[in-house]
């Protein structure tokens, strides 16, 4: 629905330009102007067009190519009773303090080597739990909708 919408107000400035030029009027500096105008909103909403359409494409492809793996069994990561697992090594962790009444947060980047970086957010200070340059394997759980560091292994 959205690709049609932007696809009409996109033809409608084009309509605008071909009025200005059947009266003569783009020779005029209001005519030059209020061409570029339309020509610039005509773009915009071409642009959306394009990229919905682009998004249409991928949207469709996407379930074909996931496979049976999904993405957090290729991440280096699984899931257990206890909560889920996070294998790699840390390439930094950075402490932010929240306000008042509200977790601290400690945001880990975690590398496997073969894949790209993860990022996580977990709660609390973790700068000395997780050196960086270690490879670990940490258990998170859920606690409120909060990520809690609950175990962690180096090897």
């Amino acid at each position: 629905m959205m690709l049609l919408i932007s696809l009409v107000l996109a033809l409608i400035p084009l309509l605008g330009i071909a009025w200005i030029l059947l009266y003569g009027s783009i020779t005029t500096v209001d005519g030059l102007f209020m061409s570029l105008i339309l020509l610039t909103m005509s773009g915009v909403f071409a642009l959306n067009v394009l990229l919905e359409f682009r998004k249409g494409k991928t949207a469709a492809k996407s379930p074909r190519q996931t496979g049976a793996q999904g993405p957090a069994a290729r991440a280096g990561s699984s899931s257990s009773a206890d909560g889920s697992v996070q294998r790699g090594t840390v390439q930094s962790v950075q402490f932010y303090e929240s306000a008042v009444g509200q977790p601290n947060k400690s945001i880990v980047v975690l590398a496997n080597g073969s894949t790209a970086s993860r990022t996580l957010v977990l709660d609390g200070d973790l700068r000395n739990a997780l050196p960086v340059g270690r490879t670990v394997e940490i258990t998170i759980q859920k606690d409120n909708g909060n990520n809690v560091l609950s175990n962690v292994s180096y090897a």
